[in-house]
């Protein structure tokens, strides 16, 4: 059995990475590294102008973190330093066997499957992978699938389904890849299909997005029981830049679009659209990686363990029905004008919604 090696780059110096907003924490960061390494080199003590630099610090990462505007939270989803898929697998797997190919015409390096022992379970993990360095990034085509990628990601679930194995997805993706060799391979095809089949696999099903969580390219992989979304990651039917070309003709008016599409968590918690959200430690994921896995592993492992006690037949009906029951709406008839049609958001048999604290992680 392999042992779980830490995840180091992602814990390298990210000055070079720094958000706007980052830049005056950065400063204290920098601050306390001087001062650490003059009291090494002179010997004298500055041990309690080092703390008042920490406590300031924190203060100043529970200020910033804590009043993000949606935008902000769209950039830190995007950080250069932010753990992908594969290092959660480094982290977080045991035994993993990665499975390739669509047995129809390629191996997409954007979406990642494979069985794998993960808190404490048997599973079929399944992710998208953006890439860290240069090479990869173009190799897995920045986390952007091709239908070839959907289409794996679909055999390993009949697998899984097949020996009776729970499915873990993990999301990070911008969104299907575009291009003209996308679509020629069928990647509408490849994507419907896949919310058919998911939406009817005789096994749990659990899905996080852990970082971008891009229309129909994360749909393609998301059809689950339990959904999450890390604290600063975001869920959206279209990225920021493309809803603010769209409505207003400029990727400049991303931030507004960002608002008004209510992408992050708490707004997707609010709607009912997830059900959970996965705390990150203070400053984001890419300031701790190893933390941000256990508390991903802590919310996947009681999740299944929760999909363990019905019948299978029971939770592919909860499955349908939570699926038909997602952003639905009725009809009544107002009291003070009887031929007046009001229409209010359904929010009958939808699925408890919970936030999982750090005491609890």
């Amino acid at each position: 059995m392999s042992s779980r090696p830490s995840v180091s780059e992602p814990q390298m110096n990210h000055s070079k990475y720094l958000l706007e907003f980052e830049k005056p924490i950065a400063k204290m960061e920098q601050e306390i590294q001087r001062l650490e390494s003059s009291q090494v080199e002179s010997g004298r003590d500055y041990a309690d102008i080092i703390k008042s630099i920490r406590d300031q610090l924190t203060a100043a990462l529970r200020e910033a973190y804590g009043n993000l505007t949606p935008w902000e939270n769209v950039l830190v989803a995007r950080h250069p330093r932010r753990p992908l898929m594969r290092d959660y697998i480094r982290m977080l797997c045991r035994d993993f066997c990665e499975l390739h190919g669509d047995r129809q015409c390629a191996d997409d390096k954007a979406i990642v499957c494979g069985f794998a022992r993960l808190a404490g379970q048997r599973v079929m993990l399944i992710g998208h992978h953006k890439g860290r360095d240069t090479r990869e990034k173009i190799e897995s085509n920045f986390g952007c699938a091709h239908p070839d990628g959907y289409r794996k990601a679909m055999r390993a679930m009949k697998l899984a389904e097949k020996f009776h194995v729970p499915i873990v997805s993990l999301v990070d993706t911008p969104g299907a890849y575009p291009g003209v060799e996308s679509e020629e391979r069928g990647i509408a095809c490849a994507i419907a299909v896949n919310l058919m089949e998911m939406s009817r696999l005789k096994t749990p099903i659990v899905a996080c997005v852990i970082g971008e969580g891009g229309s129909g390219g994360a749909l393609g992989i998301a059809v689950a029981d339990q959904v999450a979304v890390m604290q600063h990651a975001y869920y959206s039917v279209i990225s920021p830049e493309g809803c603010a070309a769209i409505l207003w003709k400029s990727g400049e008016h991303a931030p507004k679009a960002a608002k008004a599409l209510r992408l992050t968590p708490e707004d997707l918690l609010r709607l009912k659209l997830i059900d959970a959200i996965v705390p990150e430690p203070l400053g984001g994921a890419h300031r701790d990686p190893e933390a941000t896995g256990k508390n991903l592993e802590t919310w996947i492992g009681r999740s299944l363990r929760e999909l363990k006690r019905p019948k299978v037949e029971t939770i592919v009906r909860r499955r349908y029905e939570r699926l038909r029951h997602i952003g639905s709406f009725h009809e009544s008839v107002a009291a003070d004008n009887p031929t007046k049609v009001s229409k209010t958001r359904s929010r009958r048999r939808q699925p408890a919604a919970r936030v999982i604290t750090a005491a609890q992680s």
